[in-house]
């Protein structure tokens, strides 16, 4: 008997704490061995070993459960061998939910210490009494059902014939009941995926396509891919997720949506249709139309089909020669009145602008007719119209291109001196050439 106290005290000894049944499971079925000594100095007895000893419970909440325990047992007692025997109703606490737990329990019920075998009935009233105990107890869970168990307690029974005692249980739990929907030893209460097969260490979700992320936290379920991009795959290896990139398979930056910019024109190889040539948004990635090649898109070049310069906005400069002649002397041309003939001055004048335009050939003027107030203002604006086109048949007989010459006239309407004298009036019978490359015919 001996040896057999020290088994079951070794083993209350060696058993670790772990969880009852709880919220998640609630049922717990105990079956197991029993020990039984009495606590009274004055009675002479033995240590009892016997079995079974059966419990079932049911947690109900805050840590608390209840449940009832029935127990067999033998032991010898003033030199006579009883047969003992308890039934219990118990209130159990769980002191902490987790891995491990002790717990606490107390109770109400019979104890019977049977001396007559043929007592009629399970708890006769020789030898029965009113129970009350308290105790501790472990458990120890080796699998998601099962629990090794072992638990003590003391029992207070002071009727007649009956006596105060230890009762220490050791045995097997069994919880059930809780609800697993998707069948994955996960139950409902701590499955995260409750509807979808899952894995325990996901908390019951399932890691679909098998990168270490469950699928609950994984962007990209159906593709491995890596934690810092929330478990989808960067095929580029530019750090932008496939899903995310509008280029997968060419390394590229987020500003671009993943894509490269090979040109570095600003604008995604993707939409660029000029992928390896430097162009502008504005065309699809393309380069501008420049027909003069002046480095000045022809959308903002005044004279496209002209080399020029970008401060003249694409024009080319006036030459030297020609502003220095528009701002001479011999940039006016004078008529007599009346007339629109050339004089010999003014043929000059017009060898001179006819050698200038000959060395630039790109330069265009502007010849403008002009009259003074003599006469009907129809009959200036007409003289003016012929002063202006014979300056332009007189350089064009000199060898100069009508395509860089234009004409306009205005009358009498742009005077340059007063014409209330005759000095104003000779004075307002003229050509002039203007800075902007015009040629200006005032009469």
């Amino acid at each position: 008997m001996k040896k057999q106290i020290f088994l079951l005290i070794a083993l209350i000894g060696c058993f670790s704490f772990s969880s009852a049944q709880t919220s998640d499971s609630p049922w717990a079925v105990n079956i197991g061995a029993n020990l039984v000594s009495i606590q009274d100095d004055a009675i002479d007895s033995d240590t009892g070993f016997g079995a079974p000893a059966i419990s079932l419970s049911r947690y109900i909440m805050s840590g608390f459960s209840i449940g009832a325990q029935y127990s067999l047992n033998s032991l010898d007692i003033k030199n006579s061998s009883i047969d003992y025997s308890s039934i219990d109703a118990i209130l159990k606490y769980n002191l902490v939910e987790g891995d491990f737990l002790p717990y606490l329990f107390g109770g109400y019920g019979l104890s019977n210490f049977n001396k007559d075998s043929d007592a009629e009935g399970m708890f006769p009233s020789v030898g029965a009494g009113r129970t009350i105990l308290g105790g501790v107890g472990l458990n120890y869970f080796i699998s998601d059902k099962l629990a090794i168990n072992a638990s003590t307690s003391y029992r207070s029974s002071s009727e007649k014939a009956t006596y105060n005692h230890l009762q220490h249980v050791v045995g097997f739990s069994y919880v059930f009941g809780a609800q697993d929907t998707d069948n994955d030893g996960v139950s409902d209460k701590k499955d995260i995926c409750p509807e979808v097969p899952g894995l325990k260490e996901f908390e019951g979700c399932p890691d679909t396509d098998g990168d270490g992320i469950p699928d609950n936290k994984d962007a990209c379920p159906e593709e491995a891919g890596t934690p810092e991009l929330n478990g989808c795959p960067d095929a580029d290896g530019d750090g932008i997720a496939d899903k995310d990139d509008a280029c997968p398979d060419a390394a590229g930056e987020a500003s671009m949506n993943g894509c490269p910019d090979s040109d570095g024109d600003g604008v995604a190889d993707n939409v660029d249709k000029c992928p390896q040539k430097s162009g502008d948004a504005s065309n699809e990635g393309c380069p501008l139309d420049d027909s003069d090649g002046d480095g000045i898109p022809d959308k903002d070049d005044s004279c496209p089909n002209e080399s020029g310069e970008a401060a003249n906005n694409g024009c080319p400069v006036a030459p030297q020669k020609l502003i220095d002649f528009i701002q001479g002397e011999n940039s006016t041309l004078l008529f007599k009145a009346s007339s629109s003939v050339i004089s010999n001055d003014s043929k000059v004048k017009l060898s001179e602008l006819k050698a200038i335009l000959m060395e630039y050939p790109s330069a265009s003027i502007m010849i403008e007719g002009h009259a003074s107030s003599d006469g009907s203002m129809k009959y200036n604006q007409k003289l003016s119209e012929e002063r202006a086109a014979s300056v332009k048949d007189a350089l064009i007989s000199l060898g100069i291109s009508d395509t860089r010459l234009e004409t306009s006239a205005y009358g009498e309407t742009r005077p340059a001196k007063d014409n209330s004298n005759a000095a104003g009036r000779k004075a307002n019978r003229r050509v002039k050439f203007q800075r902007r490359v015009e040629i200006k015919v005032v009469e």
